[in-house]
């Protein structure tokens, strides 16, 4: 009498398509994480029309201290965009011609390491260090875009050399304090006098 004999095959080739759409459904309902644009380093990220702003961020020496923008813009559409950064009352605009990026801050070269245009945007002030200020880019094509960009210090070796320096001016002197300069002293008396048309001569000649 014979026997019959079944294979396990079937068993094992059903089993795997069924994995395998299980497996597609999840990539349909879920997208792949890689295909998400995220922020790479310790800025953000911004899209306004066809202007995309990448890892954006300030870097100061402490709240009531200029800031530093650091970052790149891309310009992805055909026609160059004037792009206007605003911050606490303060605005600075950069030009990105189509196709180019911009890159923000970073050394005082003329361009990066791929070519690029590098432009300084330094705000009059930027908030305290740790904390977030609300930057806003604006195109005449797309309107504005309000972000919160991070500040940091130059305590991390990577910030330190980006820090702005702090310019002190000095005042100007005064009319009063130009004619005290011009004025003598004559030995003995302490009266002021101004000096005499014969000791200006004699000085020119």
């Amino acid at each position: 009498m014979a026997r019959s004999r079944t294979s396990a095959r079937p068993v094992v080739v059903g089993t795997v398509l069924a994995l395998a759409a299980a497996l597609s459904g999840c990539s349909v309902t879920n997208q792949i994480t890689t295909e998400v644009a995220y922020s790479a380093s310790d800025g953000v990220r911004a899209t306004l029309g066809d202007l995309t702003a990448e890892n954006l961020l300030i870097v100061a020496e402490a709240a009531d201290a200029p800031g530093a923008l650091q970052g790149a813009l891309t310009n992805r559409g055909d026609e160059a965009l004037t792009v206007e950064l605003s911050l606490e009352g303060s605005s600075e605009r950069v030009r990105v011609e189509s196709g180019a990026t911009v890159l923000l801050g970073g050394g005082s070269g003329e361009g990066g390491a791929d070519g690029d245009e590098r432009e300084q945007v330094v705000f009059d002030t930027a908030g305290a260090p740790g904390s977030t200020v609300e930057l806003t880019l604006s195109t005449g094509a797309a309107g504005d875009e309000t972000v919160p960009v991070p500040v940091l210090d130059g305590t991390l070796p990577e910030y330190a050399d980006l820090v702005p320096e702090v310019v002190e001016e000095t005042p100007e002197p005064t009319a009063t304090q130009t004619a005290s300069a011009e004025d003598t002293t004559e030995p003995g008396t302490g009266e002021t006098t101004a000096p005499t048309a014969e000791a200006t001569a004699g000085t020119e000649g």
